[in-house]
């Protein structure tokens, strides 16, 4: 079956909110009505090779979806750091609590949204992993 261009209906409950592709905490499932964003429009090179590489966009263009990486204690989140008229740069983190308890070791991948100015257009999108 060839890939979708759009994400694929959840029947899962979230933690996102009420109006779908809204920023806001992190889901497991891209929002519904989301559109991949295609390769030629994404720059992960900077990414560690495990790193996942999946971006969508929602709400006119104006929000990515984009898949992170936590394990853990930590939690994902992106921002917008740069835009401009032909890129927008993304600082992926994992944020980690400092906790007296017992972390897992897992590794889960959310969806974390991030607003942009504008809509994203023909626009590359750079992901970048900060430490």
């Amino acid at each position: 079956m060839p890939p979708s261009s759009t994400a694929p209906p959840s029947s899962a409950p979230t933690s996102a909110p009420s109006q779908p592709g809204v920023p806001g905490a992190p889901r497991q499932e891209v929002p519904e009505g989301s559109t991949k964003l295609p390769d030629k429009q994404l720059d992960a090179s900077a990414l560690p090779a495990d790193y996942p590489r999946e971006v969508y966009t929602s709400n006119g263009g104006t929000i990515l979806n984009i898949r992170g990486q936590e394990g853990g204690c930590g939690h994902a989140t992106a921002e917008a750091a740069q835009q401009d008229g032909t890129r927008v740069t993304v600082n992926l983190t994992e944020l980690k609590g400092q906790t007296d308890q017992m972390c897992t070791m897992d590794i889960r991948h959310p969806v974390i949204s991030v607003s942009l100015a504008a809509p994203l257009g023909e626009r590359t999108v750079v992901l970048k992993q900060m430490r």
